[in-house]
């Protein structure tokens, strides 16, 4: 009798054993897969009528933010363009010129040396600045890119290849604290860096785009630098401060870059 009784309690366990099982199986989540993605292109056009509510969340930053952006900083006599010259431009030498002046007292108090010269890329002008009154919005559209700036410390070769590819190019990219003169046949007559001779065993700091320090328009002499000093300063910020501290803007096509003919 009480193997009989041992025998249904075994019985029991083992049926309660088995429906814990199903119930558990049965409560698992089916596993689901992406099976197909579909895209609907909804046009944006006159159709779409303005909605009130959110208009009139945005207009007061809207307002606030324009203002900031239009406010006169400075004003330029003259229109600013990077296609007013051939080996240097009235852009290219104010955007070169503000990215020395503004950024070497950075560098210069985080590693107690100056900046040796400024490259900069041709393409990375987008816009002139027209002749009148120049505001935030004009740095915003000259310099739209979150480029920061970089000082890169190269050695005399690498400043050769850099100057071999400039002559190359046949582009004015921006150079400033630089001079580089070339013979009729393209090859180099003078080369000077803060008005004294280049010397190839000498190390220099160029201060330039961080894009252009990743390899950015073919600039791979830029890889060979023997450090990088990030100052998490944006050129477009180095231009609003330069514009709040002068009255005029009035850049010139000079002697820094040319080719005697």
């Amino acid at each position: 009798m009480a193997k009989l009784k041992h025998f249904r309690i075994l019985k029991i366990k083992h049926f309660v054993l088995f429906v814990t099982i199903i119930g558990f199986v049965s409560c698992k989540e089916d596993q689901k897969s992406l099976q197909r993605i579909a895209a609907e292109q909804i046009p944006v056009d006159s159709t779409f009528k303005e909605v009130t509510m959110v208009k009139d969340f945005i207009e007061p930053y809207r307002t606030r933010v324009n203002k900031m952006l239009d406010s006169t900083l400075a004003y330029a006599p003259a229109k600013i363009s990077k296609m007013d010259g051939v080996y240097n431009t009235t852009a290219g030498n104010l955007m070169a010129d503000i990215m020395l002046s503004e950024t070497n007292p950075i560098f210069k108090k985080r590693t107690g040396k100056d900046i040796d010269f400024v490259l900069m890329n041709h393409g990375g002008i987008r816009a002139i600045i027209s002749k009148g009154n120049v505001s935030a919005r004009t740095a915003y559209e000259v310099m739209p890119f979150e480029n920061n700036i970089s000082v890169v410390e190269l050695d005399g070769k690498s400043v050769l290849q850099m100057i071999t590819y400039i002559v190359q190019s046949k582009r004015a990219h921006p150079l400033s604290g630089i001079q580089v003169i070339l013979n009729k046949d393209d090859s180099i007559k003078t080369l000077k860096i803060q008005g004294k001779p280049f010397d190839v065993n000498r190390y220099y700091y160029v201060a330039t785009s961080d894009y252009l320090v990743s390899g950015g328009d073919d600039m791979v002499f830029f890889k060979n630098a023997l450090s990088v000093t990030e100052t998490d300063y944006k050129i477009r910020n180095a231009m609003i401060d330069y514009f709040s501290k002068v009255d005029t803007l009035a850049p010139t096509i000079d002697d820094r870059f040319y080719k005697i003919e």
